[in-house]
C-alpha cells in the first residue's frame, strides 16, 4: 500500500513538472506581474512593420529584438501577462484574443537610467491568421500552426 501511495505521489510530481511552464515575477511601474513565454498559438518569429523594418522578435526562450522606427535593433527579454500558475490573462473577442506584452532592452544606452519593462498589447486574429504587435507589426499563420481545440 504505501509503494502504490509513494509511486502515485512521485507520478504526480514528475506530471507538475512535465506539464508546468515556467513563470517569471517582474516589477514594473504599476506594481508585480507574472508573465510567461508559453501560448497556445504560434507567437514565435519575426513581426514586420508593412512588410519590413523595423521589426519585432520573439523566440521561444523568451529573448528577441525590438527595432523602434528610425533605430538599430536592441537585445530584448519579453514575456505574455499571466496569473502566478502560469494562466495566460487573455481577452477575447469575436474573431480574435490579446494578450498583454511585456518586453525589456537588456543592452543598456549610454547616459541614459536602467531600462525598465514596457507593456504593450498583441493580438491574435484567427479568421485572417495574423497576429499584431502594438498594432502595427504583424505575422501570418497558418490553420496548421493555429492551436488545437
Amino acid at each position: 500500500m504505501q509503494l502504490r501511495s509513494f509511486l502515485l505521489i512521485a507520478f504526480m510530481v514528475v506530471t507538475s513538472f512535465s506539464y508546468g511552464q515556467k513563470v517569471t515575477e517582474i516589477e514594473t511601474e504599476d506594481g508585480k506581474h507574472f508573465i510567461t513565454t508559453t501560448c497556445e498559438y504560434p507567437i514565435y518569429g519575426t513581426y514586420q512593420f508593412k512588410g519590413a523594418e523595423p521589426i519585432i522578435e520573439l523566440n521561444s526562450g523568451g529573448t528577441g529584438q525590438y527595432q523602434q522606427h528610425d533605430a538599430l535593433k536592441r537585445p530584448m527579454i519579453w514575456g505574455l501577462e499571466c496569473s502566478e500558475s502560469g494562466e495566460l490573462k487573455a481577452t477575447k473577442g469575436y474573431d480574435n484574443v490579446k494578450y498583454i506584452l511585456y518586453y525589456k532592452y537588456t543592452t543598456p544606452v549610454a547616459g541614459e537610467p536602467e531600462e525598465s519593462w514596457m507593456r504593450i498589447e498583441m493580438t491574435v486574429h484567427l479568421n485572417s491568421g495574423k497576429i499584431f504587435i502594438n498594432g502595427e507589426r504583424m505575422k501570418l499563420f497558418s490553420a496548421k500552426e493555429e492551436k488545437k481545440k
